[in-house]
């Protein structure tokens, strides 16, 4: 029975009373306010040293490619070590990449040198954050009650919104503006307050592991679990390529925003910020739209609205008609992270949540790299010397047809009422 607003207010209540959650919703509003200037400024460096879209494409790919590469193992280390440490460890690593990239950005001069030093680093960022976002992920059930995971869940999305997506772009614009390398500088004062924030986290109580199986045995543990739970098989592949088609989207959208919106990078993060409006707004509503209406509706408003969304920028609309869309996506997208992420941490056994994240991530996030790399191939391909633009519409197009097939498939063999 859905829960009426009073119950929902209640358990609110409740939710912010919990040291625990309150300082690991804290550092995710540190690390995503990161996020979120480095979401800009890598893409928006990797133009400044290069035109070519397959090798932005590259960049985006290799960020992404360690979900294909380390997501099962990631899923191995989270069910044997304590969350929390391990969470400090990849934010140590990606507080050292990130200097990094601040150093490649003030001496890099355009090149493929430097674009490939980039991709390289955005690899080994992504890597850490493959074994910080898997044991986040495992983390929220041993903070909180599982009756509260989708609040839970929803405050943190809202973080995300409201940090990387609302409050970083905007900023990301200013300080690319002064020089490209300031977001990098900032996100490493962020993620040193994540670190003490996190670091403050009393040990949460985990069950004590059993003997330890060989590293292989346990990732097949892990997927057999996966694989033979029907539901969640269908939902990982659902989800493999939704998002093979959602990260080629974001990868060559900002070729899309300088040569067929026309705007500059203030322009860009102000249209993301106006966007992630749509995102935060479904962090805050989601969790109660989603009891209304149930997991299912969840999921298929969310692959429907993208589809539309994706059609829009096909067809070259008006700006103002694409931020709408964009900003309508946003929302529908949360109703779909929000129920996706709570199904599995209700329904993936203790033992082996980390692994069964990790494999459900396998499935379903490996393939980003795929598209972004796809997505950036594709328009290499169709570009030509007079036209620029006319390149960047036709993979809207086939993400718009590609997500309205999912959609339908998505309703005849995916129930999770």
């Amino acid at each position: 029975m859905p829960l009426t607003p009073p119950q929902c207010r209640g358990m609110n209540a409740r939710l912010w009373v919990n040291r625990n959650f309150r300082l690991l919703f804290s550092s995710a509003l540190a690390t995503n306010l990161g996020d979120g200037l480095i979401a800009v400024a890598i893409p928006w460096l990797a133009t400044l040293l290069t035109s070519d879209p397959l090798l932005i494409g590259l960049v985006a790919a290799a960020r992404h490619l360690p979900w294909a590469l380390f997501a099962l193992h990631a899923g191995v280390l989270t069910d044997r070590h304590d969350h929390r440490r391990l969470i400090l460890g990849a934010d140590t690593a990606r507080l050292i990449l990130s200097l990094a990239l601040m150093g490649l950005a003030l001496t890099a001069n355009p090149g493929t040198a430097p674009v490939l030093g980039l991709a390289a680093l955005a690899f080994l960022l992504g890597t850490a954050e493959v074994l910080r976002d898997n044991t986040a992920q495992t983390f929220l059930p041993d903070v909180v009650d599982k009756s509260q995971l989708e609040r839970a869940n929803g405050a943190l999305w809202a973080a995300e919104r409201l940090a990387g997506q609302l409050a970083g772009p905007p900023l990301a614009g200013f300080l690319i503006g002064l020089s490209v390398a300031l977001p990098f500088g900032m996100q490493t004062v962020l993620l040193l307050t994540a670190l003490a924030l996190i670091g403050a986290v009393r040990s949460a109580s985990q069950p004590a592991p059993k003997a330890h199986q060989p590293a292989l045995a346990a990732i097949r543990e892990g997927l057999g679990w996966l694989w033979h739970n029907p539901i969640l098989r269908r939902l990982a592949l659902v989800s493999g390529a939704f998002n093979f088609v959602g990260y080629g989207f974001f990868t060559i959208f900002i070729l899309y925003a300088q040569r067929v919106l026309n705007l500059d990078v203030v322009g860009y993060a102000t249209l993301l910020t106006l966007v992630a409006c749509g995102g935060l707004a479904g962090s805050i509503f989601g969790p109660w739209v989603a009891l209304r209406i149930g997991p299912t509706a969840s999921l298929l408003i969310g692959i429907g609205m993208f589809s539309a969304s994706s059609a829009m920028l096909a067809a070259q609309a008006p700006l103002g008609v694409i931020a709408a869309f964009m900003l309508a996506d946003a929302f529908c997208g949360m109703l779909w992270d929000i129920t996706v992420v709570s199904y599995r941490q209700r329904h993936i056994p203790a033992p082996l949540l980390g692994r069964g994240n990790s494999a459900y991530r396998f499935i379903g996030t490996g393939p980003a790299a795929l598209g972004a790399f796809a997505f950036g191939a594709l328009v290499s391909l169709l570009e030509s010397p007079g036209d620029q633009t006319g390149a960047l519409l036709w993979p809207y197009a086939v993400a718009s047809g590609v997500t309205a097939l999912l959609a339908i498939y998505a309703a005849f063999r995916l129930r999770l009422d």
